[in-house]
């Protein structure tokens, strides 16, 4: 049973190393983002109107919520894993 114990956490410790990958991406992701967002300019802006301006908002937005998404199923993710290990760890005190 210990074994088994020790397969899941090793299994779980990969798994929360890919994970930490996915975050670490997501981070140089939101980096970029922010230096592209501070080098817009201040004032008087081209985005061809009105239409343009509207299609740029919508796709910040839309990036920005793909990343909280993803932060989410992240979160999900962990909260999955801890849950099997709990059960596991709690079924091995009782024996």
């Amino acid at each position: 049973m210990d074994q088994k114990i020790t397969d899941i956490l090793m299994h779980m410790a990969h798994s929360h190393q890919q994970l930490a990958r996915v975050i670490d991406a997501e981070r140089h992701i939101t980096v970029r983002m922010a230096q592209i967002v501070h080098a817009l300019p201040d004032e008087e802006p081209d985005f061809e109107g009105v239409e343009g301006m509207l299609e740029s908002t919508s796709s910040v937005n839309k990036s920005i919520i793909a990343y909280l998404n993803s932060i989410a199923d992240l979160e999900e993710a962990i909260a999955e894993n801890l849950t099997q290990v709990m059960t596991e760890l709690k079924g091995s005190e009782e024996e």
